[in-house]
């Protein structure tokens, strides 16, 4: 059993230096289909831990094939944490994830177990560790949908030029079909008087709420990665992805809700509309899911202090979870 021990952290308020502890947990991370799941639950029962899910759309109920949602039978006892939280026609924020999230890591720690955080959406698990706080704006509903409304009928660009007015860095950083990073920016600064970036920058001075060890999962040869996702995506489609993308829309999801733009539900739904084929569908979710590999990586990347497992043609869990324990060892759990 590996004991968590916590790391002294320093907060300098008012020239006076001040120590708090930050509890270490553990993360898995890397792009889409690098095997995080399945090397996440070795560790936990190696370990003693518990899983956190940081993925974005595994959140949402009732979508299970399109997100390779663990099974009961992958889980193999483990528990999990953050998946099925929330309705697909829910506005999911990152937000209400780290709020969600938090009480889970907190209840596992002092249950004495280990919080082993597993996704691949880095802003939730780069959010969760920080332990941002998102301020007041997190809670109006009723003016991020005014401003969703808006940029519906006035379209990204001119949204986009409004929050350049006052915020001119975050907004040279986003694009037009940015919409959920666009209206969270202008709702911010309507709520609180501050612009995102400055509350970014406050946020970033604070302590972060976790100690945490992280590693990241990805192939040597970036072809190997390609191959394994397309793969995976032909899996989705044999296993009833389509049906999924049905049931879903005949339920009364709307097509439009944030948790139907996932990559391999709003390609289904257009095959399902008859725009295009289902075989064309297919071929769509697999370059835009490379794509968002890709991304992923970049995203990665700019990290420090990441422990790196590169598989070759394929994962070698033996290997990973006797580098990940020796790991997070050396990083104080113990």
């Amino acid at each position: 059993m590996i004991r968590i021990a916590n790391t002294p952290r320093y907060k300098t308020d008012g020239g006076e230096s001040m120590e708090i502890f930050a509890p270490k947990i553990a993360v898995i991370t890397g792009p889409t289909a690098t095997g995080k799941t399945a090397l996440g639950v070795a560790l936990a029962k190696e370990l003693d831990g518990e899983i956190v899910s940081a993925d974005s759309m595994q959140v949402y109920r009732r979508m299970d094939i399109g997100t390779a949602k663990v099974t009961p039978e992958e889980m193999q006892g483990v528990p999990h944490h953050m998946l099925d939280v929330a309705e697909p026609i829910d506005n999911y924020s990152v937000a209400r994830y780290v709020k969600e999230a938090d009480l889970c890591v907190q209840d596992i720690l002092r249950r004495g177990k280990l919080p082993i955080i597993v996704g691949g959406t880095g802003l939730y698990i780069d959010s969760l560790i920080a332990g941002r706080d998102f301020g007041e704006a997190s809670s109006d509903d009723s003016l991020r949908l005014e401003l969703s409304a808006r940029y519906d009928t006035l379209g990204g660009e001119k949204m986009l030029e409004e929050l350049r007015a006052f915020d001119p860095e975050r907004a040279k950083k986003l694009y037009p079909s940015d919409k959920n990073r666009i209206v969270r920016a202008l709702e911010v600064y309507y709520a609180s008087g501050k612009t995102i970036t400055e509350h970014d920058d406050e946020t970033r001075k604070l302590p972060p709420r976790y100690d945490a060890a992280e590693i990241a999962l990805s192939f040597e040869d970036r072809a190997d990665l390609y191959a394994r996702i397309d793969k995976r995506a032909e899996l989705m489609a044999d296993s009833g992805l389509f049906d999924e993308v049905r049931a879903l829309l005949k339920s009364g999801v709307p097509e439009k809700c944030t948790a139907m733009q996932a990559i391999g539900y709003k390609e289904a739904a257009m095959a399902l509309r008859g725009e295009i084929s289902e075989n064309e569908a297919l071929e769509i979710i697999k370059r835009e899911s490379r794509r968002y590999a890709k991304r992923q990586l970049t995203w990665l990347r700019r990290k420090e202090n990441l422990g790196w497992i590169l598989w070759k043609t394929a994962p070698d869990f033996d290997f990973g979870r006797q580098f990940s324990t020796n790991y997070l060892l050396s990083h104080g759990l113990k």
